[in-house]
């Protein structure tokens, strides 16, 4: 009775078990598929009705302060600095941002990219996750990608920071002129 188990055993491995040939043709089969899906998104993005015009990337430059057009807000103002695409990364976008005394910039929120955000004057509340941070000018504050993350003016008189935002190529995150 053994016998006749480990027999049947020692046939089902047989069954089972990947020949060299096997392997081969295995192999053949999933480069010749690669192969075609490489062609295949090739030619996807070389199609022209397919493809949107590309946008210039921002090369080295002077960026003076009075050339950054101002626009009110309900809380304050915004300087735009510029919103690109770059050598190096999908989107690079920086603006200023000044806040009248005790009021946010906007809600807590999450994004996929990541920011830097450097203090110019004035003292920011920087919530991150739930925690508050006092940030007096000259901090730096750093918002991982998808942190939930505000920020506030924590004093009377006005606050302004630059803001640095970044999409990384390959990653989720707006296109330039995409999000404020």
């Amino acid at each position: 009775m053994r016998r006749v188990a480990d027999h049947a055993q020692a046939q089902t491995y047989r069954e089972t078990r990947m020949t060299r040939r096997d392997l081969n043709f295995l192999l053949a089969g999933a480069a010749a598929g690669l192969a075609a899906a490489i062609s295949v998104s090739a030619l996807a993005a070389s199609t022209p009705a397919q493809t949107a015009a590309p946008s210039p990337r921002m090369g080295s430059n002077v960026f003076a302060w009075d050339s950054f057009p101002v626009e009110k807000t309900a809380n304050g103002e915004r300087r735009a600095i510029f919103d690109s695409t770059t050598a190096t990364v999908d989107r690079l976008e920086s603006h200023v941002t000044t806040l009248d005394g005790g009021k946010a910039s906007h809600a807590a929120h999450r994004h996929p990219d990541e920011e830097l955000v450097f203090v110019r004057e004035g003292t920011i509340e920087a919530t991150i996750n739930g925690v508050a941070h006092l940030a007096p000018a000259g901090s730096v504050i750093f918002f991982a990608a998808n942190d939930l993350h505000g920020m506030r003016n924590a004093g009377d008189t006005r606050a302004s920071y630059f803001v640095l935002r970044w999409t990384s190529p390959g990653r989720e995150g707006p296109k330039p002129g995409g999000s404020r």
